[in-house]
């Protein structure tokens, strides 16, 4: 049988557009896989604030890894709307919509910010040791103090603050180079045999009281200090909860992924699993421990710190469970407060409750910590205008 050289060029033609569509099929089952898996982690992550990660700690890496998840799902959003299979774009669509309360804690759109009067201005800044081990670094600890004495916070915290010698003998330079008189309370430990580091809340209104929240077994730290402020007595509790202690296997496993070392990724893997349990576990621990004595605190609180965990994290809902998140009421843009070794990410915070009205809040993009600064600036419920006066240098 002889076959016209039409109906042989149609032949192939129909096999080629076959082959064609049953590309796009699998290509199209792919992605369509990879997105259930997303929104499954997406959900995941969600849920993980309500699990205790002291009972199960598996949760909580995906809320940790939650804004590049829901990322990830917004990329999703886009490739389906490119192609034009508007159905499929819903099933992200409709699991970041779900938590979209979620994204507001770590991105405000809107900027309800307005600076204009407050009672009192509040810092917390983690200094990573004033950079004392820091190869690269060395050269910020005037830098830092120059910072925090230009912003001139009524309230100070600081987090991670490193002495060498005689504390005493610190405490007093840091105030001569603060300037002015200050009312300080530290909270210190030994590291090594003439070191110290812990956290310190250093302030310009008088100090009547200083208390400690005890975490056994973990270098964490947890102070109190009843502060009066004009006429208002404030109980400010600055915390550095548990960190992941990843710098031991970091360094190893970057070098592994890279190809320099190929036998003992996954042991790596493993124990930055391991760390990263541990911490989930602690935090949760803690957490609970401060949480307990805010609720007894006879004063209006602000609570801040180093949480060491991110908004979607059992250890950020029960924290800021009955307070509000400075951030959240009077932020903007995005909210990371990390800039270290790991992925950006938000675990720094100022909350506090009813009594007290956040004005304005700021995250100072200083370089010369793993962490930014955060600032936020409060005025008492029932007054209309600040008492000291106080206006930032920041805000034009």
């Amino acid at each position: 049988m002889t076959v016209l050289p039409g109906k042989k060029k149609r032949f192939f033609s129909a096999r080629a557009k076959k082959r064609d569509n049953a590309i796009k099929r699998f290509t199209r089952n792919i992605l369509l896989a990879v997105n259930v898996v997303l929104v499954l982690l997406l959900l995941v992550a969600y849920l993980s604030v309500y699990i205790n990660p002291a009972t199960l700690s598996f949760p909580a890496l995906f809320g940790l890894a939650y804004p590049y998840i829901a990322a990830a799902n917004i990329v999703m959003v886009l490739i389906w709307v490119v192609l034009m299979r508007w159905y499929y774009a819903l099933i992200s669509a409709l699991a970041l919509a779900v938590g979209f309360g979620y994204i507001h804690n770590f991105i405000r759109f809107t900027n309800h910010g307005t600076e204009k009067h407050h009672d009192l201005k509040l810092m917390s800044y983690n200094i990573r040791l004033f950079n004392i081990y820091e190869e690269n670094e060395k050269n910020t600890h005037s830098k830092m103090l120059s910072l925090l004495k230009k912003e001139d916070p009524g309230i100070l915290c600081l987090q991670e603050y490193f002495v060498k010698g005689d504390p005493a003998t610190g405490e007093r330079k840091l105030k001569d180079a603060l300037g002015g008189k200050l009312y300080t309370h530290f909270k210190l430990v030994k590291s090594g045999a003439v070191s110290r580091y812990g956290i310190a809340t250093i302030t310009r209104f008088p100090i009547v009281y200083r208390g400690d929240i005890v975490h056994p077994g973990s270098s964490s730290l947890t102070i109190f200090t009843d502060i009066v402020v004009d006429t208002d007595t404030l109980r400010i509790y600055n915390n550095h909860l548990q960190s992941f202690r990843l710098r031991r296997v970091e360094g190893t496993l970057l070098s592994e992924i890279a190809g320099e070392e190929q036998g003992r990724s996954m042991d790596n893997i493993t124990g930055i699993y391991r760390s990263l349990r541990q911490g989930f576990a602690s935090r949760a621990l803690q957490v609970d421990r401060v949480k307990r004595h805010i609720e007894t605190s006879p004063y209006p609180v602000i609570v801040t710190g180093d949480f060491n965990d991110t908004p979607t994290s059992y250890t950020y809902r029960i924290m800021r469970r009955g307070l509000k998140d400075a951030f959240v009421e009077a932020g903007y843009g995005a909210g990371f407060t990390y800039r270290g070794k790991y992925p950006p990410n938000r675990i720094d915070y100022i909350l506090y409750n009813e009594e007290m009205h956040c004005t304005d809040f700021d995250i100072v993009k200083a370089r010369y910590s793993d962490h930014y600064p955060i600032i936020a600036y409060f005025r008492r419920i029932d007054r209309k205008e600040a008492s000291t006066g106080q206006r930032s240098r920041r805000k034009q």
